[in-house]
């Protein structure tokens, strides 16, 4: 399999951070953006980046900025959509997302993603951590480990089902990879590997960490 291409994932409507774009945050003396750029670009061929509103914001980035192809706010699946016609349009077989306030994610995410996808007919891949005792939530596989869905490899082959799937109101990450044999990888890391910037607490906690600095 082919390098796929990085999509970043920054359609979200930023609630708990008051809005506006929470990639273009300060920390350590540059945006949470510049971050992750710098960790997905070795490990992709390509980076767009799935935003709506005016694309001039990013402008000094250089990269192509993919609007939700569904209207109204749909979620992360809409932005997947976004990459993979993007993709489609390259020649590409498949894209990884990461979402855009998220800094820290692992530098080996495509190569274990895709080690996961194994001879898949369609790769499709979601970033998997283990469940801490008592915690609980929404994502969790049967498995019990907690699936981050906006961390993913997907396949451009699967494009049109996804159009069709978001056209008729799915929203849900989970149902639509589980409907298409969808499989997790585990990153077992100190700390959260997905450590996100949700609330001005988060991000003063994301400048306390060794690795805003590393």
């Amino acid at each position: 399999m082919t390098a796929p291409l990085g999509v970043i994932l920054a359609g979200g409507q930023a609630t708990r951070m008051g809005g506006g774009d929470k990639a273009l945050l300060r920390l350590d003396g540059r945006t949470i953006l510049d971050h992750v750029i710098d960790r997905l670009a070795p490990q992709v061929d390509a980076i767009a980046l799935n935003a709506n509103g005016d694309p001039a914001r990013f402008g000094a980035y250089g990269l192509p900025v993919l609007p939700d192809p569904v209207e109204g706010f749909a979620g992360p699946l809409a932005g997947v959509l976004a990459g993979l016609d993007w993709a489609a349009e390259r020649g590409a077989g498949t894209i990884v997302t990461v979402a855009a306030d998220t800094p820290f994610f692992p530098r080996d995410l495509v190569a274990r993603l895709m080690q996961a996808a194994g001879d898949m007919a369609h790769p499709l891949v979601l970033a998997a951590t283990r469940q801490a005792q008592g915690e609980r939530t929404k994502s969790m596989s049967r498995s019990g480990l907690i699936r981050h869905p906006t961390f993913g490899l997907w396949p451009v082959a699967l494009r049109h089902d996804l159009r069709a799937a978001l056209g008729e109101g799915l929203r849900k990450v989970v149902v639509w990879t589980e409907k298409h044999g969808g499989r997790e990888t585990v990153f077992d890391a100190p700390g959260d590997p997905f450590f996100n910037v949700n609330t001005p607490e988060d991000l003063d906690r994301a400048r306390s960490m060794p690795e805003a600095t590393g």
